[in-house]
């Protein structure tokens, strides 16, 4: 195998992505109701989880390479106290423990501004964060920049960041779970610059 190839393979799992695929569906199913049978058994199963993330693991061609790499993911997640493993019949049940830890409200947060980005009609307004961290906290201003990116905001400004839709519970959760970001204000706007630019981005249409 070349280097290239090993590299390219190896870039499937950098960055936390599988880990990330994980808690985001996790977290999706416990946001939609998974089903009145997965309900009833008090969690998901480990085989939903797996065949939802399967894709980015494509490059293993061994199924139980695939369910091993996965287990390994959600053990770590155990280990964290984020989510409890049970086998019952043969079979691995996921069951959420720590609602409230920090990466499931990251992730309920994340899934629900993507929800509302598939589903919605945009009402033609925009909902401001803006922040005014001390410069003495300038890598807490940091994450929380980092941390509105990855939830999906757009970069206005260096400390200004929009969404296209009412997502005033969802900073409510930010304000709980980031510390800098009690510097945090909300706005809603209904004419802003360089909105054609914003819609584009969110790929909003009129």
């Amino acid at each position: 195998m070349s280097v290239e190839k090993k590299h390219s393979h190896r870039h499937l799992f950098e960055y936390g992505k599988l880990t990330k695929a994980v808690l985001s569906h996790i977290v999706d199913s416990i946001l939609v109701g998974y089903s009145s049978i997965e309900n009833r058994r008090g969690g998901l199963s480990f085989t939903k989880i797996f065949e939802t993330v399967d894709y980015l693991l494509k490059v293993i061609k061994n199924k139980k390479k695939k369910e091993r790499k996965i287990l390994r993911v959600l053990q770590s997640l155990e280990k964290e106290e984020i989510i409890d493993l049970i086998e019952k019949d043969g079979e691995v049940i996921v069951k959420l423990k720590n609602k409230n830890h920090p990466k499931i409200i990251k992730y309920s947060i994340k899934n629900l501004l993507n929800f509302k980005i598939r589903e919605k009609k945009w009402q033609k307004k925009w909902f401001f964060v803006f922040f005014d961290v001390p410069e003495i906290q300038h890598n807490k201003r940091d994450y929380l920049r980092k941390f509105l990116k990855d939830l999906g905001f757009y970069c206005y400004q260096q400390s200004v960041y929009v969404f296209p839709f009412e997502c005033k519970k969802e900073v409510f959760l930010i304000k709980k779970i980031v510390e800098s970001a009690k510097y945090m204000k909300y706005i809603v706007a209904e004419e802003i610059e360089d909105e054609e630019k914003i819609k584009k981005y969110f790929g909003i249409k009129d």
